[in-house]
């Protein structure tokens, strides 16, 4: 990811919608699907800047943050989170079924070979342990955003299901989100493709979706229709949406 990119979601996480909306849809989900179990050991992996992290350590005993970057790592620290793990998705510095839980909060999608990395997740997951996965929704909708964040791609559910199987995970929940504002969201992400089509650019960290100005109050607006769909999703999956949650489990 940009650095720009980077310090942009550092201001934002804790005002932002968007942020603020995945978190409270995320976690509902899977405090619905733990039924008050506390897994003992969480991970984290592609932890970036953390956000998910005090969350998180509210569901489970232990979480471990892991990330690519040194630097995500340092600001996980600041968090309180000091024991994060550098290392690739591909290749994961932890023993066989060492972990009941294993989120991957939009951080899949920045990998080449999700399949791969799917299939390293399970073998560190014990028997009986779950993934959770979170990933931007529609390939036709991949524009300035995704490049600046270096999504490698969008997903359906299908391909999401097939990632999930391949590396043999039961699927429990593969529904969309971000559900009662798609309809706002996907006629301006269209239009933002018309107009870069139009007037080429070069690749610009400092204006991204994220970056337009708010206020306040309209954040929170925005957050409580992206929260208002948790209801509904603990108890059927979307069929559209402009992301993706998905849990499996390893039987």
């Amino acid at each position: 990811m940009e650095a720009n990119a980077y310090r942009q979601f550092l201001e934002l996480e804790k005002k932002h919608w968007w942020f603020r909306g995945r978190r409270s849809v995320y976690f509902g989900l899977l405090e619905h699907h733990l039924k008050g179990s506390r897994p003992q050991r969480v991970l984290d992996l592609g932890c970036g800047l953390g956000g998910f992290l005090e969350g998180l350590s509210r569901l489970g005993h232990k979480i471990y943050p892991s990330d690519i970057s040194l630097e995500s790592l340092g600001h996980c620290g600041d968090r309180g989170f000091p024991w994060g793990v550098k290392g690739s998705g591909y290749d994961l510095p932890y023993a066989d079924g060492s972990f009941d839980l294993v989120c991957m909060f939009d951080a899949i999608e920045h990998i080449p070979d999700d399949h791969k990395v799917m299939r390293e997740v399970t073998r560190v997951l014990a028997p009986g342990g779950h993934v959770f996965v979170s990933v931007p929704a529609y390939q036709f909708l991949y524009a300035n955003n995704d490049r600046v964040a270096q999504h490698q791609r969008r997903y359906t559910r299908g391909m999401l299901e097939r990632v999930f199987e391949q590396a043999g995970l039961r699927v429990v929940r593969n529904t969309h989100a971000n559900i009662f504002l798609f309809p706002l969201i996907l006629p301006a992400v269209l239009a933002i493709k018309v107009l870069e089509a139009l007037v080429p650019r070069k690749l610009d960290p400092d204006h991204t979706n994220l970056s337009w100005p708010i206020p306040d109050f309209v954040h929170g607006i925005l957050h409580g229709i992206f929260a208002a769909e948790l209801p509904f999703s603990r108890r059927f999956d979307w069929p559209a949406g402009h992301s993706i949650a998905a849990l499996a489990v390893k039987e």
